[in-house]
C-alpha cells in the first residue's frame, strides 16, 4: 500500500508518518507540504491512498484533487467538522478530524482496506466543488503551471467539447468540467448562460441587439460579440431585470 501525505503542517505529518509505522503493508513514499507538491508527487509516484489535508495555502486539498487525472483514494486530515462532512461524507474513504487518535487512525485504514472496487474520488471532487467555499475561484492547468482564476476576472464561459474554456484579459484556459455546472455555481456571481455555448459575465454587458430571427447578439465591453439564444435571451431579461 503506496501511501502519500500532504499537509502544511510539519507536526500533522509527523504524527500520521508515526501511526502508518504500525500499519502492516504500508509504505510512505513522499511527504508533501502544499498542494502543488502534492500533485507532482501523486503523478510521478502513483499512490494508491493519500492523507490530504483541506486547508492548505496556494490551493486547497478540492482544488488539488482536482488537477488530477487518475485520483487516488483519499482520507482527509482535517480541522474543519462541518466543512468536511457535507463535502465527502459519502465519497471519501474517511475524515479524521485533528487531532485524531492512533484508534481513530487505524480504523480509517480498516475502512480503506475493507472497500471494494475503485475510491469513489471523482465524485468527492464533483461534491466538494458544489460548495460555495469552493466557487470564487477556478483552478486549472496551463501547460506545466497551476493557474488560479478569481471568478470575477473571468469575461466568459465557452463550451469546448469536453471541456470549458474559460476567456479572461490574461487569455483563455480549459477545465474539465460541464457547462450545466458552471451555469449553477457561477449564477450567485451574475454568470448567465445565453446560448447552449456560452455563460457570460452579466456584468460586462454594453449592448444586446437583435440578431436573425429569434436570436440575439450580445457585446462585451471587452470588445467581444457572443450570440444569444431565445431561451438564453429570457434568462438574461430575468437575470437584468429588464
Amino acid at each position: 500500500m503506496k501511501v502519500i501525505i500532504i499537509d502544511d503542517e510539519p507536526l500533522a505529518r509527523s504524527i500520521v508518518k508515526e501511526y502508518l509505522q504500525s500499519i502492516p503493508g504500508a509504505e510512505l513514499i513522499a511527504e508533501c507540504g502544499d498542494g502543488f507538491e502534492g500533485i507532482k508527487a501523486i503523478q510521478q509516484l502513483q499512490p494508491e491512498l493519500i492523507f490530504l489535508d483541506i486547508q492548505m495555502p496556494k490551493i486547497s486539498g478540492f482544488e488539488m484533487l482536482e488537477l488530477i487525472d487518475n485520483p487516488p483514494a483519499v482520507i482527509f486530515t482535517t480541522a474543519f467538522d462541518e466543512f468536511a462532512i457535507r463535502a465527502f461524507e459519502s465519497s471519501a474513504v474517511d475524515y479524521l478530524l485533528k487531532p485524531f487518535s492512533k484508534a481513530r487512525f487505524e480504523k480509517a485504514i480498516q475502512k480503506y482496506l475493507q472497500q471494494s472496487g475503485m475510491p469513489q474520488t471523482k465524485q468527492l471532487i464533483e461534491n466538494a466543488a458544489a460548495l460555495p467555499e469552493q466557487q470564487n475561484r477556478i483552478v486549472v492547468k496551463d501547460g506545466n503551471k497551476i493557474r488560479i482564476i478569481p471568478v470575477h476576472t473571468i469575461h466568459y464561459l465557452e463550451a469546448a467539447d469536453d471541456y470549458v474554456k474559460i476567456v479572461t484579459k490574461d487569455g483563455s484556459f480549459l477545465k474539465k468540467r460541464t457547462m450545466a455546472f458552471f451555469e449553477e455555481s457561477l449564477a450567485v456571481y451574475q454568470f448567465v448562460r445565453v446560448h447552449r455555448s456560452y455563460i457570460v459575465n452579466a456584468q460586462l454587458i454594453t449592448r444586446i441587439d437583435a440578431y436573425e430571427k429569434d436570436g440575439h447578439l450580445l457585446l462585451l465591453n471587452t470588445g467581444a460579440k457572443l450570440p444569444v439564444s431565445k431561451a438564453g435571451y429570457a434568462k438574461l431579461k430575468e437575470a437584468l431585470g429588464i
